[in-house]
């Protein structure tokens, strides 16, 4: 076994460098004829693959622009087992630079050759470190208002996922990648224990999508079974125009938070969550859908029958109707999606049904005229940690409020300056049970991202007598 100490991303060049927006390193479960035949091939676009046989759910590494790489602590380490993992997968996103947008696009040759390089050891580190992925699925179903500047969506990560998931003495989280795209203003790493709310895991008030790496937290926070852990992202749509919709490209918006943790478990890599459909017609004032309808048509109520999805989406009144949609969106059902390091739903999980938690006691700073005025630190940690107890709508009910205004903990991270660009949405495909349906925007826009997928044998990697060695891991041939 080897453990990796450090990653850092390689460029072809200094353009590839403007163009490569992340890259993201997985660990591929077993060794399936499939594998073996994809790991021959140059790469493919995402959206392409077939993901059912691809067993690569485990994050290894992941890097995002702006970012220099990351260095484990001294105690942790990211364990390579080529006996139970020979395949890794490669995944890099595209996307085009702010004056290259234009209709229809113009195609662009480029060859790139861009990858992380993973500086390894055969002398193992105390602790195995694992990847957590937790917020909202992209997907349509995650619907950001335009016009409006607090705009707040939430993943969850279950209980009940956890719960069957961690160790009996849990995890611990020591760094967190927390990733929006163009119009997301803040992240939050919330924990519940029961209906309890502790100080929040991490907390960026000022995110820059051009700038999400990985922050090392200045203490291990323990997560316990049972423990609900949710990603809450804030959005400032008001220079946008029309809806935007959750998704992978950087027009559409994401809400997720990669987390890094030890002890390494497999029976839960990605935890996510996804509003319910009912939650998200609901949320529009629609009560029923006709079933079966291509493009999705509106039963009820009355006054909007044989309406489409789409039109309601686009005409639909978001000034006067956004604090409904939003007490809807956050305190209707979802679907917990647990899924497991061989890209399969954990045993147990997949019929769940998750609401907002009941909090009966919820972490809220009481500040004073000691606590304001003073600079003694020992005030300071006096007052942080206090709790009022108070009910879940009392404390959480914040639609209009765009700055909680407290101090978390010493886990507070400060991102750097927001980036001030702002586009419309890219809507593709949406999903219903009643039957296909596409969904296209009115106006027409352009692709911003290139998907490749490539994998990787693990015999590549050398090891020269056990000191610290560094590998290409992965370079990206691309036409």
């Amino acid at each position: 076994m080897r453990a990796a100490q450090i990653y850092e991303p390689v460029f072809d060049s200094g353009t590839s460098a403007s163009y490569v927006y992340h890259m993201i390193l997985h660990e591929c479960q077993g060794s399936s004829p499939e594998l073996e035949i994809m790991s021959r091939e140059t790469g493919c676009p995402c959206y392409r693959a077939d993901k059912s046989i691809l067993t690569c759910n485990s994050i290894v590494a992941a890097w995002t622009r702006g970012s220099e790489g990351f260095s484990f602590p001294s105690q942790v380490g990211y364990p390579l087992e080529s006996n139970q993992a020979r395949f890794y997968l490669m995944e890099t996103h595209y996307s085009l630079t702010a004056n290259e947008y234009s209709w229809p696009p113009k195609p662009k040759t480029m060859v790139d050759n861009s990858g992380l390089r993973l500086f390894y050891t055969s002398t193992l580190r105390g602790q195995d470190a694992g990847v957590l992925s937790v917020g909202m699925d992209p997907n349509w179903r995650h619907i950001i208002p335009p016009g409006q500047e607090h705009v707040v969506s939430e993943g969850h990560c279950v209980g009940e996922c956890t719960q069957r998931a961690f160790p009996r003495d849990g995890v611990h989280i020591f760094a967190v990648m927390m990733r929006t795209h163009q119009i997301g203003r803040q992240i939050k790493l919330r924990q519940i224990r029961h209906r309890e709310e502790l100080l929040p895991i991490a907390h960026d008030r000022n995110t820059d999508w051009n700038y999400q790496e990985y922050r090392r937290l200045s203490a291990p926070v323990r997560v316990l079974p049972g423990d609900r852990l949710i990603a809450e992202c804030i959005y400032d749509s008001s220079a946008r125009a029309a809806i935007t919709l959750g998704g992978l490209t950087t027009r559409e918006e994401t809400c997720l938070v990669l987390a890094l943790y030890y002890p390494r478990q497999k029976e839960l890599t990605t935890c996510h969550s996804l509003p319910s459909l009912p939650t998200v017609i609901n949320s529009l004032g629609i009560n029923e859908l006709v079933p079966g309808s291509n493009p999705v048509r509106i039963a009820s109520p009355p006054e909007l029958s044989g309406m489409t999805l789409e039109t309601r989406l686009i005409s639909y009144d978001w000034r006067n109707n956004f604090r409904s949609f939003q007490y809807v969106t956050r305190r209707g059902s979802f679907k917990p999606l647990c899924w497991s390091a061989k890209n399969q739903p954990m045993p147990g999980t997949e019929n769940l049904e998750g609401f907002a938690p009941n909090v009966t006691k919820s972490y809220k700073l009481i500040r004073s005229c000691s606590f304001v005025e003073s600079t003694n630190v020992a005030v300071f940690y006096k007052n942080r940690n206090r709790y009022v107890t108070e009910s879940e709508t009392a404390v959480r009910d914040d639609d209009d409020d765009d700055d909680d205004d407290d101090i978390d903990s010493n886990n507070v991270i400060e991102g750097a300056a927001r980036s001030k660009v702002s586009r419309s949405s890219v809507t593709e495909s949406m999903g219903l049970s009643g039957g296909p349906a596409t969904f296209r925007p009115l106006g027409a826009v352009p692709k911003m991202f290139a998907f490749l997928l490539f994998i990787i044998f693990l015999n590549s990697f050398r090891i020269a007598g056990g000191a610290p060695s560094v590998t290409r891991v992965a370079q990206l041939g691309t036409h």
